[in-house]
């Protein structure tokens, strides 16, 4: 099957409703590009829930706060293209700013709550600019369903919470985050470590994980979260945004383990910011 590649909301709603006449269920996997295997488990994932796929690829401006980060984004459609023509998608959906954003665009999606702290917090509007497009893209493609890697976690509360107060039909479905044999998770911006940061990167994920045993087990979650930071900065992490303890539905902070909980971080190696994070059960779960 050929992958068809369309660049506005125009063309893209005329084939989705020709698959509407047809009866056929539609999914979307929205992407900035830079595809890899996390990505492509969530095509995978998206193929087993609806007979119609697009994939879309746009670097959205808006959720960018730093305009260096934003110039050094990947930009990879020629290698997207490639890896997703094998798995059958329908549409490759990749406007260009123009397109989603045209002259006089004045609007922002912005969602409280569970857009607060963690990243929202260090990432001044970066949140605004995740819902603003996400908005947009669940609209112009009018999916059934829409799949989100569990990596971003709060993003993918975020983009939760917009559908439910928007009333937008689209299921959101969670996918788990794809890691390496080390543990790392998968990320467009991990192609950007240089050899020393990327031996490093890892202690991320091993801390982590390690530290929600020690929170699953009982032990005292201030205590355990000072351990986490303090081993990412041994580990040569240039600064720790945060390693905190939330509830995984509210993200509201957690003094201990109750219900399922989130263990989440943030920490930088040079000019690269990795985020990742883990579930906590307590042990009687």
């Amino acid at each position: 099957m050929t992958l068809s590649v369309l660049r506005t909301v125009a063309s893209l709603r005329d084939r989705v409703q020709i698959w509407r006449r047809a009866g056929e269920r539609v999914a979307v996997v929205p992407t900035m590009g830079a595809l890899h295997q996390g990505h492509l488990s969530l095509v995978e994932a998206a193929k087993t829930r609806a007979k119609r796929v697009i994939v879309t690829l746009f670097v959205n401006p808006k959720q960018f706060n730093n305009a260096s980060d934003l110039a050094a984004y990947p930009r990879t459609e020629e290698d997207d293209t490639a890896k997703l023509t094998p798995l059958d998608v329908d549409v490759l959906f990749a406007p260009g700013v123009e397109e989603m954003y045209g002259s006089g665009f004045s609007t922002t999606v912005s969602v409280g709550g569970v857009s607060e702290g963690l990243c929202g917090a260090h990432r001044p509007g970066h949140f605004d600019g995740v819902a603003t497009v996400v908005t947009k893209l669940l609209l112009q493609s009018g999916a059934d369903l829409a799949c989100f890697g569990e990596k971003d976690f709060q993003q993918l509360l975020v983009v939760r919470r917009l559908v439910a107060d928007l009333n937008i039909p689209t299921e959101i479905l969670g996918c788990p985050t794809i890691r390496e044999a080390d543990r790392l998770a998968l990320s467009s911006r991990n192609a950007r470590l240089t050899p020393e940061q990327r031996r490093i990167a890892p202690a991320i994920a091993r801390t982590l994980f390690e530290s929600a045993k020690r929170l699953a087990s009982g032990e005292d979650a201030t205590s355990t979260l000072d351990a986490a930071r303090a081993t990412l900065a041994t580990a040569g992490f240039d600064r720790v945004e945060y390693v905190e303890l939330r509830d995984a539905e509210t993200l509201q902070p957690l003094a201990h383990v109750c219900g399922h909980a989130r263990l989440l971080a943030a920490a930088w190696l040079g000019e690269i910011r990795l985020i990742d994070n883990v579930p906590v059960l307590p042990r009687n779960s």
